[in-house]
């Protein structure tokens, strides 16, 4: 059995990347190219882009017949898109990346791979990036801050924020909603009592643009949520799978 035999919803949020657009639309084409159509849709929220986004995503709907285009009239921020799109996914597994081209399409397989004789309590696959392509200033932020999220969170990864994910779409519905919740959901995911495989991913280097948050707004955000997250995972007795007599 191959990975196609994983019907899938491919989530990707982004704002003010009409640069990037076509390039990646063309990469995720080749990507499954070798696919049935029917076997997966590819969903782009534009989160109150400014810069044209939206438009250059409806012009690319005649290179990838199965893009669907949702767009927030406001930014609503990176958690908030994702949610849309995983609400609006039809395939019972959703895979989110990235909209800048850091991620690589050509790892669509691979994050996909382990759902395929998988049982229910696989709840997500995520990437690791094996070598970041971000500026220094990124990078000794994130050596900083992700032991201190293993300590309080103890979600076992390396590299909690990167884009890919692969979960059970029932599964993400079911994870308490708040805010930035895209940079835990290992953690969230482990506190349902799902099990969690970690990827190894490549990281690329942004072609275009600039990136959406600065190392200081992401941490303003990011010590207020740890601490909620850790608190959520103190305040939980697991999952409970009712039957009925």
């Amino acid at each position: 059995m191959s990975d196609r035999a994983v019907p899938f919803s491919l989530i990707v949020a982004v704002k003010d990347e009409r640069e990037n657009m076509a390039p990646l639309i063309g990469e995720i084409v080749e990507a499954l190219r070798d696919r049935d159509g029917a076997s997966y849709e590819v969903i782009f929220i534009d989160d109150g882009s400014g810069d044209g986004t939206a438009a250059e995503l409806v012009r690319l709907r005649t290179v990838l017949p199965a893009l669907r285009v949702l767009v927030h009239g406001r930014n609503l921020g990176k958690s908030a898109a994702l949610r849309t799109g995983i609400r609006a996914a039809r395939h019972a597994i959703v895979l989110t990346m990235d909209g800048d081209g850091q991620n690589d399409p050509a790892d669509i397989p691979i994050m996909l791979a382990p759902f395929r004789d998988a049982g229910p309590e696989l709840g997500l696959v995520a990437g690791q990036r094996i070598k970041r392509e971000d500026t220094w200033t990124k990078r000794t932020a994130s050596r900083i801050a992700n032991p201190v999220r293993r300590w309080l969170l103890n979600d076992g990864t390396r590299d909690s924020v990167c884009g890919w994910k692969a979960m059970r779409r029932d599964v993400f519905l079911a994870l308490p909603y708040f805010d930035n919740m895209h940079r835990f959901l290992i953690a969230l995911v482990l506190r349902e009592g799902y099990q969690v495989k970690l990827i190894d991913v490549r990281d690329r280097p942004r072609a275009h643009g600039t990136s959406k948050y600065t190392n200081w707004g992401r941490l303003v955000v990011s010590i207020p949520d740890l601490f909620g997250v850790a608190w959520l995972m103190r305040r939980f007795r697991g999952r409970v799978d009712a039957r009925e007599l």
